[in-house]
């Protein structure tokens, strides 16, 4: 385990050395580290309703949607519920699928006046493997995290 000024020195090099508009990126096992060290730290996983339900959920998220399935339609009050939810000052961490979603959360948010907005790399499923399944290369459950089924 390291110190959170490494974690965060570390997300920070990566958001620099990737053109991030953001403070940075994590793997989901510094995140994880992270949230345990960081006090009001915030992970907001974006995934779907049903993703959550049929996928997993991560104990003591906040759950806010992206967008919606079936249509994937993107969700009009995102940032009015995420200010709702999270603090502008909190180190927030967005959590999807795969890192995709969850980078553009944390454009959005960070373009909103959130000042320590990260993505979590690889999300929770991870890259999809040489057979098109997820959950065996990366990801929030590949790296033994703490999840539950929905």
């Amino acid at each position: 385990m390291g110190t959170l000024s490494d974690l965060l020195a570390l997300a920070r090099q990566r958001a620099l050395k990737l053109g991030l508009p953001y403070q940075g990126a994590l793997t989901p096992a510094e995140s994880w580290e992270i949230w345990q060290l960081a006090p009001g730290a915030k992970l907001v996983d974006i995934r779907t309703r049903a993703e959550l339900d049929w996928v997993g959920r991560v104990p003591a998220a906040v759950e806010l949607e992206w967008s919606s399935w079936p249509g994937m339609q993107r969700n009009p009050n995102f940032l009015t519920q995420l200010r709702q939810q999270v603090d502008t000052e909190a180190l927030v961490m967005f959590l999807c699928r795969s890192g995709v979603r969850s980078d553009g959360a944390a454009r959005l948010a960070a373009g909103a006046g959130y000042s320590n907005c990260y993505n979590i790399l690889e999300g929770f499923e991870g890259d999809k493997d040489g057979k098109g399944q997820r959950n065996r290369i990366g990801g929030w459950r590949h790296a033994g995290l703490p999840w539950h089924q929905g």
